[in-house]
């Protein structure tokens, strides 16, 4: 064993404190965004509740499904925050332009490929069994929100560079713009205020569309005129294909998609089963997985932070910054999921009542089923984190595919077969459902975490021979 290959291995990690340190700067844009990010649909869940339970089932629904289909596309724009921080790891320019270019060519050509789901979404919520008129306001919603795909995913994409070049604020900053004006523009236009007329959940899904073509905007002028990104150039001939990098993005980003959709597609095939349960239950249920949507953005971020962290080390070939850097950040994601669950079990109704106008005829029904949900929740932050996290160290290490075959088995032969089989053959109803996907992410987690471990053990022996 070289002197090389030994410091590479094992010798020359840096100090703990500033691995909690370098985590922590990169990690908390990072979670800010993904809140202030979900904060945009939470304000929208707010405001549309103020029209009844029907229109914020709608709401769920349309949300659920948009983010099934954004989430699956978002796969290619995940496998660019590995490739971009490998390559910046490495000091090679060229490599992390070809990637983000490839990278936006996907995401526009899924965002086309994308069209006829929306546009036939009404038929699809049918044919799963939900209400038929809370079925048509949803698909009126979503037929709108196909404008705001191909814009939220070239953001997802171009995040990768200044994410992986320790640039996250921007994120944070045109993040937070956009819930600011989503805020303004909702209040205004869903509910009439300010002299507007009210088009209810229609004029949310225009005020959708709006901001993030905005966010893709901002993003896009950020990246061209900032004289740190500049060099990149990612938009001079961006007509011109690179088939390497594209088979790259595909062939890494393909994977990444359907374990993300895998555990999508779980959250939405909660909401159907909740659905064919009750309209009460389903408002219920989508308070809680708001609630629970909201705290995980934290692992999220953290998660990201994860594979730009272990992303750039394993560019180095420095193995002993990978290991300290993945401790960091697991330790971190744990202590805050921790103290979100205790918040959740302290303050269940609380939390819920945020939800809706307490004044309507059907509020007390709604937050009484949905209490006990959000205690479950707090419970689930845990080991959702922690999977998250595990997910995304992975990624750092550009190992996709044997993480998505564990994905798929934790989430839908563990998770949604016990849902179902605890809801309704059991009795449970809702609980049932949130006690099966909690068994389920809680697979997850535990064999997220030992693959991830044995795969950074046989990188270190192949680097020390």
């Amino acid at each position: 064993m070289n002197q090389v290959s030994l410091a590479k291995a094992g010798g020359n990690a840096a100090g703990w404190g500033s691995h909690f340190r370098a985590t922590l700067a990169l990690g908390i844009p990072l979670v800010g965004a993904q809140l202030a990010q979900l904060a945009i649909h939470t304000t929208d869940v707010v405001i549309v509740g103020r029209l009844g339970a029907e229109s914020l089932a709608a709401l769920v629904l349309a949300g659920q499904f948009f983010f099934t289909v954004f989430i699956f596309g978002s796969g290619f724009a995940i496998a660019v925050m590995p490739m971009v921080a490998n390559a910046y790891g490495k000091g090679d320019v060229r490599l992390a332009r070809r990637s983000i270019r490839m990278g936006l060519w996907v995401s526009l050509a899924y965002s086309v490929l994308m069209w006829p789901l929306f546009h036939y979404s009404q038929n699809v919520l049918l044919a799963l069994g939900q209400v038929p008129h809370v079925a048509e306001l949803a698909s009126s919603y979503i037929r709108i929100m196909w404008i705001s795909l191909p814009a939220a995913l070239v953001v997802a994409v171009m995040r990768a560079l200044v994410s992986a070049i320790g640039r996250a604020q921007i994120v944070l900053y045109i993040t937070i713009a956009t819930l600011l004006l989503n805020a303004g523009l909702a209040y205004c236009v869903v509910l009439g205020h300010f002299g507007f007329p009210a088009f209810g959940i229609l004029g949310a899904a225009w005020v959708a569309v709006t901001v993030n073509i905005f966010a893709m905007l901002a993003m896009a002028a950020y990246l061209h005129f900032n004289s740190m990104t500049r060099k990149y150039e990612l938009f001079v001939r961006f007509w011109r294909p690179d088939w390497e990098a594209l088979h790259d993005v595909i062939h890494l980003g393909l994977p990444i998609g359907v374990t993300v959709l895998a555990e999508a597609g779980l959250f939405t095939a909660a909401s159907l089963l909740m659905g064919s349960i009750g309209t009460i239950e389903l408002a219920a249920h989508g308070i809680a997985l708001q609630l629970a949507s909201i705290a995980f953005m934290i692992p999220l971020g953290l998660a990201q932070a994860a594979t730009v962290r272990v992303g750039v080390a394993h560019g180095r070939g420095d193995f002993a910054n990978v290991v300290r850097a993945s401790i960091a950040v697991v330790c971190i994601a744990a202590t805050l999921s921790l103290c979100g669950g205790l918040l959740f079990f302290f303050f269940s109704n609380e939390l819920s009542g945020l939800f809706l106008d307490r004044g309507r005829d059907d509020a007390a029904a709604v937050l009484d089923y949905a209490a006990p949900l959000v205690v479950v929740a707090g419970i689930f932050q845990l080991v959702d984190g922690l999977q998250a996290i595990a997910a995304g160290l992975l990624r750092g290490l550009k190992d996709a595919r044997v993480p998505m075959i564990l994905a798929l088995i934790s989430y839908w032969p563990i998770g949604f077969v016990l849902a179902w089989f605890m809801a309704f053959p059991l009795g449970l109803g809702g609980l049932g459902v949130w006690f099966g996907f909690l068994i389920g992410l809680s697979s997850a987690a535990i064999m997220l975490g030992l693959r991830f471990i044995l795969r950074l053990r046989h990188e270190m022996r192949i680097a020390a021979i």
